[in-house]
């Protein structure tokens, strides 16, 4: 989260990739391959009960937090406690009953901030967190992590990874982000996916799979930014050490803006669990590649007589082992076997239309990703790789069909 020593502005949405993704150098990363959960907490504490102190540590404070923040972080329940029905609830009040101070004087507000610091840090893998935002203009609620060296290097030396941030502004909005040396603040490098209805609404699962030289963000299971060395230009890549967790949720700022007569108090932050899993580099997405089972019939997406010709429609067959069913996940979120991309036909990207085997271009319709669900989605799309009619049989067809969660639409790397 931008929470440092960093100015926001306006600058942050002009380096915003509005709901598209970071075009990256080729054969340069490897994807993260999920492991088992190395931590996790679930939140089933009693209500009233406070957080896990072997898992969380506090910042309390009302200084600003390098962005003219109008909150005092507490450690009260007040402010941050379970809430009984499996829950983390952070709220931020408009009250102040102990008189804190604040950079501006009497602080107005109080919320909570939490951080795994000195308790739990991880370098690479999966990090993820199902929550339901609070709204209101001048609310900033946020998910991310720090580098552990922070107190040796200095900020922004130690790298940033905002894996969900939201601003009551702009309520439908979700954005992830990358702060470093060069990068910061309103120069940071930023993407975003924006929904139809307010965050806020219900809950979602926000996450990054961090590799090495790699940073994809996932909005419930499905990709919608990712980031490699080449996107920096060349300044520094500071993701190669272990980093730990935060949750809080801010009141005004230089990038939300103050709270005003619409905003209503007082607004909690609900967190149904957070899990780290472990990166298993031996799985990684370049290499030899793995088969694409469907869970349907067991069987794999192959190329026909591995015929690597252009336009060659893809199916599925009886899981074999050959190169015609290796795939690799690359960097530059292409999926491909033979040399060739998985291809939308005709980069069309409607319901029915086929999925064949065509040279990589660089054309954006040319990305898939695998979400935790085991939905292969086209990001461009936002639609799903679908087995044709449910047929179990060897040569069914794939399409392009917005995603359902069916069994003909769910898949396994093997």
């Amino acid at each position: 989260m931008r929470k440092l020593r960093m100015l926001l502005s306006a600058a942050v949405v002009a380096t915003t990739l509005a709901g598209s993704l970071t075009l990256a150098a080729r054969n340069d990363t490897a994807d993260a391959a999920v492991g088992p959960v190395t931590w996790s907490d679930e939140f089933n504490g009693a209500a009233g009960a406070p957080v896990d102190g072997s898992k969380w540590n506090f910042d309390i404070g009302g200084g600003g937090f390098g962005n003219n923040e109008l909150q005092y972080y507490t450690n009260s329940t007040s402010n941050v406690r379970q809430d009984g029905a499996g829950h983390l609830a952070i709220t931020a009040r408009k009250e102040n009953p102990s008189n804190f101070q604040c950079w501006y004087g009497t602080c107005q507000y109080t919320s909570g901030r939490i951080l795994t610091s000195g308790k739990f840090t991880q370098k690479y893998g999966r990090f993820e967190a199902s929550i339901k935002v609070p709204k209101g203009q001048g609310i900033w609620p946020a998910f991310w992590m720090l580098g552990d060296n922070l107190g040796s290097v200095g900020w922004p030396q130690s790298g940033e990874i905002d894996i969900m941030e939201n601003v009551g502004k702009e309520p439908n909005t979700l954005y992830g982000t990358i702060h470093g040396p060069g990068y910061s603040g309103g120069s940071a490098i930023s993407g975003s996916r924006t929904l139809g209805a307010p965050l806020g609404d219900a809950y979602h699962s926000y996450a990054v799979e961090w590799s090495p030289n790699l940073i994809v963000w996932f909005l419930d299971g499905v990709e919608y930014h990712r980031v490699t060395p080449a996107t920096l230009g060349g300044r520094a890549w500071v993701f190669d050490h272990p980093f730990y967790l935060i949750l809080n949720v801010a009141v005004g700022g230089n990038w939300p803006g103050s709270p005003d007569a619409s905003t209503s108090f007082p607004q909690t932050m609900l967190v149904d669990w957070v899990r780290a899993s472990a990166w298993n580099e031996s799985g990684g997405g370049t290499g030899t590649g793995s088969a694409l089972k469907s869970n349907l019939s067991g069987r794999c997406i192959d190329i026909p007589g591995g015929n690597s010709a252009d336009g060659t429609r893809l199916q599925m067959y009886d899981c074999n082992g050959s190169t015609a069913q290796r795939w690799t996940f690359q960097s530059d979120g292409t999926v491909r076997a033979l040399g060739k991309c998985m291809d939308p036909a005709g980069g069309a990207l409607g319901n029915g239309t086929p999925i064949q085997l065509v040279t990589c271009n660089g054309n954006p319709v040319q990305r898939f990703t695998l979400s935790a669900a085991g939905d292969l989605v086209n990001v461009s799309a936002n639609r799903c790789v679908d087995i044709k009619d449910v047929n179990p049989a060897n040569g069914a067809a794939l399409h392009l069909w917005d995603c359902l969660g069916a069994a003909n639409q769910k898949w396994t790397r093997a």
